[in-house]
């Protein structure tokens, strides 16, 4: 019997991954991957900011969601690709709580082409929102974190950045980037409390796959192990442990959610 997100919150929070008053920012978390994010470490016990761009009724919808199950949270509008926005956003964040203990780092856009084919523009936006926006968000948040001696760090990454994808190469390389920097980071900051990681993503029954043609979807499907995508949950799943004690001497490390597509 199939379970239901009330029950695998459950077996979670039975299992002591708890957030108990946490302090979690999440970029790009009105839909999606971050949206199932937000509604996991609210049940484990974290107060939730959500960030968005342009998705102001969903991030909104998302707060209400959240209170509704006994927990704080903000919907904060910036692009995590520019500097002084995310700047601002982890200000608001210290202004409304006064303090970060979880950043996840998760906002994304991809613009497939070939290189061939591929306007300047459409590689910098890319590398924008997937790589600087991960460097401008962690950036923003390392000094307080180190003042508080603690602190997690968690960056949603793709497979596609070990892999490659034909006509994806601006995708990939902001995702492969983000593995370097993760473990860069994690080195700078470990001595200090602060834990870095990464999670390699595969495919998931959300955004870019509900794209793909019927074709191109059964051709994805053939490459996982498993034989099924995966579910928002599966990667919060991970996240929440990532971000709860019971990672505390993990850091620097990518781990894969992607069903064996990785091996």
């Amino acid at each position: 019997m199939m379970q239901t997100r009330s029950d695998w919150a459950q077996v979670l929070l039975d299992d002591g991954l708890r957030l108990s008053n946490k302090v979690v920012l999440i970029t790009g978390s009105s839909r999606g991957i971050g949206r199932a994010i937000a509604l996991m470490f609210a049940a484990a016990g974290a107060d939730i900011v959500v960030n968005y761009l342009k998705s102001h009724e969903l991030a909104v919808a998302i707060v209400k969601k959240i209170k509704a199950m006994g927990r704080d949270a903000v919907a904060i509008q910036a692009d995590v690709s520019q500097h002084a926005q995310a700047r601002r956003l982890v200000a608001a964040v210290l202004d409304n709580y006064g303090r970060i203990d979880v950043l996840v780092n998760c906002a994304g856009v991809n613009k497939d082409s070939s290189v061939a084919k591929m306007s300047i523009d459409t590689w910098s936006q890319v590398l924008a929102v997937n790589l600087t926006g991960t460097f401008n968000c962690t950036k923003a948040v390392i000094g307080p974190m180190r003042e508080q001696q603690a602190g997690r760090i968690i960056n949603i990454s793709s497979v596609v950045g070990q892999i490659g994808m034909a006509g994806a190469s601006n995708y990939a390389a902001a995702k492969a980037g983000i593995f370097g920097f993760t473990k860069a980071v994690a080195k700078e900051v470990a001595h200090k409390g602060i834990t870095v990681n990464a999670l390699a993503l595969g495919y998931f029954e959300t955004g870019m796959l509900l794209t793909l043609s019927r074709q191109l979807q059964e051709n994805a499907l053939r490459q996982i192990p498993m034989r099924r995508f995966g579910r928002p949950e599966e990667v919060a799943q991970a996240a929440l442990f990532l971000a709860s004690d019971a990672s505390s001497y993990i850091t620097g490390q990518v781990i894969h959610v992607n069903g064996g597509f990785y091996m």
